[in-house]
Parts: structure tokens; C-alpha cells; sequence
């Protein structure tokens, strides 16, 4: 019996749609059995029958994939790819899938967390709950100096929108790798910098948009800010070291840290500090995004299933596997 397993991330009634119900039910056409899987670790007793998974963070181990003789594809509901060990599915010729087609919306919630840091608006609601109804300083975009921290897909988007809300005078520093940097900063007019000390010593704000869990934000450079600039992280917790981030904002060294990551694990050390804001995953989903991301995920499974080579495809040396090359037409 065929089996397609969902992610219970996709069984949240307050992401109900019609697209979604819909897109459920046509997986009913193409294998015996949908169902939403409940584990946070995939071994050998969740592989039977399996030919694809729609997965969230749920981690996939050897053994998983050496008893899946049936599992086509893996469509991660995200971007994020860490925890479905993709070069033992490669091993085993079965493709991952990522969906990428949140990019506008997580640089929207980059924008807005620009201008709630900017505008104090965290501190404000702080004071005037508590009785405190002072006047405190704060500041504009317009003439400001923003500073972004990778320049992909969503770096792109972001350096879009802040843009027009600079100003003339207004600075948009880009620091990046890629060795197209110059022809892309200057579709946005914004400066080129090799170092990313010199973001963390110019800009008024900087949000970070880069791959990986490697930690690149450490004390040091969280010391170069200025103390009244902050740092927005909707990427990886993980990029920043919690324990420097949150010495240097005890130190005044910065104002606000921003990241799109739950108060546990290293990050339980910011519980309750009025200038650490977290948020839970959620910068790139929104009721919009949702379905694009349902969408592309039930996409990406049927193309597999039904033989064609799915969009988005992570590990593209397995298109050359001969389990991928038997079941794929096209």
C-alpha cells in the first residue's frame, strides 16, 4: 500500500484553505493513503509504503532511508534542509525538494521589524503598559544607513523595499560573497563592503539573510554597533551567539536583537528581556504564503510520484541515481 505522510505543521486549522483541502485531497489520487505523520524522527518503523513526504523540521535518519525502498521524494515545506541529512537521501536516490516561495514574505516582516526597531515601538508598548508614559527618542528611516547581510533571493527583496524608504540621502549596505555582488548592489544603489565589520560599524540596523548554522555574529562584531542600532535575524537562530548578543544588549552595545526563533534552547537565556524579540518561525508565513508553500510541496510530491523531475530540486547529482533515473519519465 502506497503511503503519502504530511507534516502536522499542515494540520494548523489556522492555515485552513481551500487550496490546501484541495491539494490534500488530490494526493488521494495518486497513492493509497494520505496521512499527517506525528514523529520527530524518522527510523525504519515509519518507512513502509512510503513513496513521499511533505516535511517540516522532522529529522531523517540512516535507517529510515535504507528500509523507504518505495520513497521517491522529500518536499521540505520551507527552505530549510539541515535535519533531512540530504546527502544519505542522495545515497539512497531519493530526491529533496525545497520551496522557496516565501522570499517576499519574510523580507516584508524584515521591513516591518526596520521600522518597529527604529520607531521603539517594543519599548513604547513596554512603558505604557507599565504606567510609564514618557516620550522617548526615536528615529527615521529616511537618511538612515541599513545594512543587509546577505544578498540571495530574500536579501534582494528586502534591499527592494528599503530602497525607496531611505531616502536620498539614506545609505544600503550589502556585504556578500557571491561574485556577482557588484552587478546586484547596483540595482538597488547600495554600497559594496568586503568586511561585515564595516556593516556592524556604519549601519543604524542590519538584518541578516544568510544559509547555514554556522555562528558568524559574535561579540566582537556585535561590539563595533552603534548603541543605538539593532540587528534582525529572520534567517538562523544560530548565526548569532545567543550568549554574546545578549551580553553586548546588557552592555548597551546595541539596541534591539530580532529573531525569528522561539525563547528555548540557547535563546532561553533572553527569556523576559524587553530588547530581545523573538518570534517563533513565523517571519515567513503568513495566510498568503502558506498556500504558495502547500502548493508547491503537493506539486513537487505528484511530479515525483507520477515520473516527472519535481521544481526546486536540492540535491541535483540525484537525478543521475539509477532509482531516480528508473522512475522518472522526463
Amino acid at each position: 500500500m502506497s503511503k503519502i505522510l504530511i507534516a502536522p505543521t499542515l494540520d494548523n486549522r489556522e492555515f485552513d484553505s481551500e487550496p490546501r483541502a484541495q491539494g490534500i485531497q488530490d494526493l488521494g489520487k495518486i497513492a493509497d493513503e494520505v496521512a499527517f505523520y506525528t514523529t520527530g524522527d524518522f527510523t525504519a518503523e515509519h518507512a513502509d509504503g512510503v513513496v513521499g513526504i511533505v516535511a517540516n523540521s522532522a529529522l531523517f535518519h540512516r535507517e529510515f532511508y535504507e528500509a523507504a525502498k518505495d520513497l521517491r521524494i522529500i518536499a521540505r515545506w520551507g527552505v530549510g534542509f539541515e535535519k533531512v541529512n540530504v546527502d544519505i537521501a542522495t545515497e539512497h536516490g531519493v530526491i529533496v525538494t525545497v520551496s522557496p516561495v516565501h522570499r517576499v514574505t519574510v523580507a516584508e516582516y524584515a521591513i516591518a521589524q526596520w521600522m518597529a526597531t527604529l520607531k521603539r515601538v517594543y519599548t513604547l508598548n513596554r512603558n505604557s503598559h507599565a504606567g510609564n508614559f514618557q516620550v522617548i527618542k526615536t528615529y527615521e528611516a529616511a537618511g538612515s544607513t541599513l545594512g543587509i547581510f546577505g544578498l540571495g533571493r530574500i536579501g534582494q527583496e528586502v534591499a527592494k523595499r528599503a530602497r525607496p524608504l531611505l531616502g536620498d540621502e539614506g545609505r544600503l549596505l550589502v556585504c556578500d560573497i557571491r561574485p556577482d555582488i557588484a552587478d546586484i548592489a547596483a540595482q538597488y544603489n547600495a554600497e559594496v563592503v568586503d568586511n561585515p565589520r564595516t556593516l556592524f560599524e556604519e549601519c543604524d540596523a542590519i538584518t541578516l539573510h544568510l544559509s547555514g548554522d554556522d555562528t558568524v555574529v559574535t561579540y566582537d562584531l556585535l561590539c563595533a554597533m552603534k548603541p543605538h542600532a539593532s540587528l534582525i535575524n529572520p534567517s538562523r537562530g544560530l548565526l548569532v551567539n545567543d550568549e554574546d548578543v545578549n551580553r553586548a544588549i546588557q552592555e548597551d552595545r546595541l539596541y534591539y536583537y530580532v529573531v525569528d526563533d522561539p525563547v528555548n534552547d540557547t535563546r532561553a537565556i533572553h527569556k523576559d528581556h524587553p530588547r530581545i524579540i523573538c518570534t517563533n518561525h513565523n517571519a515567513g508565513i503568513t495566510v498568503e504564503s502558506a498556500i504558495r508553500l502547500d502548493l508547491c510541496c503537493f506539486g513537487q510530491v505528484t511530479d515525483a510520484v507520477e515520473g516527472r523531475t519535481p521544481p526546486h530540486v536540492l540535491n541535483q547529482e540525484v537525478l543521475d541515481h539509477p532509482r531516480v533515473k528508473a522512475f522518472l519519465n522526463t
